[in-house]
């Protein structure tokens, strides 16, 4: 079991950034140990994404192709990690904590007689081992954990490693997976996919999030805020107040109840830092927090704070960021 697998999720067309990060974290590992790093792509055409992975140095890649894999149904990817799984005998399997992999981590480590150390936010080789650090109690406090058997599937927070191609670009040996599923067997069938208009930038996948709080407070802060992100190419978040209020979908909100972000840049506009919604962004790599109370828990975690009324000072931000936009 001398190998270290990594699922890639596949997501709109591409291989999301938390994969990456997870992908080098675990080509370190398996430098560390000289074991093979190798990697998992479920989709109806995962050739396609060959390329994309040569430069984080993988040295075996395990393709498995179905049109199921076009969206993800719980059954038939279980079906397929089993199945890959058995064939591959890696000492650690890794994953981006996406929802969709928080479904089956359970499941398959059941089926394969595995560990599990889900949802941590960094891990590394204790002997022959993995232990982990993983946020509990909305990131109150942090609980080390060991595994004490292997193999070992770890899920890792978006936002925990950064994404780096390795020193030198790797031609994977391609290991293609026969799969057979019966679609009348499946008692889940995907029939439509329902999304929120106007959400033209991925939350979890955002570079830029700017996210409203409870200061924004009637629809000339919504207004403010929609025209900050266009300007920045952001995505919008919210917390769990203005998406209770109506203000913003649910689907926008960010922290322990809602998504788990780790943007380069994360702009809170009103928010006043709350524990459980510092729990969805406090691995963003810039905070800026802008907030009337000079008091607000934000300021603690903040890189940089800007004390003030947001629909004064919001105008000016975007005024400035369109005359940059304009000279550049």
């Amino acid at each position: 079991m001398s190998e270290i697998l990594t699922y890639l999720t596949v997501h709109e067309g591409r291989i999301k950034r938390a994969s990456y990060e997870v992908l080098t974290r675990s080509r370190e590992l398996a430098q560390e140990k000289g074991y093979t790093l190798s990697a998992v792509i479920l989709h109806p055409e995962p050739q396609r994404f060959l390329d994309d992975l040569k430069p984080y140095g993988v040295q075996k890649v395990y393709l498995v192709s179905h049109d199921i894999f076009r969206h993800h149904l719980n059954e038939p990817v279980l079906k397929a990690l089993e199945q890959v799984f058995q064939e591959a005998q890696p000492h650690v399997m890794t994953f981006a904590s996406t929802e969709a992999v928080k479904d089956v981590l359970g499941a398959l480590a059941e089926r394969v007689g595995a560990a599990a150390l889900p949802d941590v936010s960094a891990f590394s080789w204790k002997e022959l081992l993995i232990e982990s650090v993983r946020p509990v109690m909305a990131a109150r406090v942090l609980a080390r954990t060991e595994a004490l058997q292997k193999p070992v599937l770890v899920s890792v927070r978006s936002g925990s490693y950064d994404a780096r191609p390795a020193a030198e670009a790797v031609e994977p040996e391609v290991i293609s997976v026969p799969f057979t599923l019966d679609i009348g067997t499946l008692r889940v069938v995907l029939r439509d996919i329902i999304t929120t208009a106007g959400e033209s930038v991925d939350l979890s996948e955002a570079e830029i999030v700017v996210a409203a709080g409870r200061g924004v407070r009637d629809e000339a802060g919504k207004q403010l805020i929609e025209e900050l992100a266009q300007v920045l190419g952001a995505a919008i978040g919210a917390s769990r107040a203005v998406t209770e209020s109506g203000m913003f979908p649910a689907s926008l909100q960010v922290g322990q109840t809602g998504k788990v972000v780790s943007p380069a840049l994360y702009i809170a506009v009103g928010i006043s830092g709350a524990i459980q919604h510092v729990a969805g962004m406090s691995n963003s790599k810039v905070i800026v927090a802008i907030n009337r109370d000079p008091e607000a828990p934000i300021f603690q975690i903040a890189t940089y704070g800007i004390v003030g009324d947001l629909y004064k000072i919001l105008p000016l931000l975007i005024e400035e960021v369109k005359k940059l936009k304009a000279q550049s």
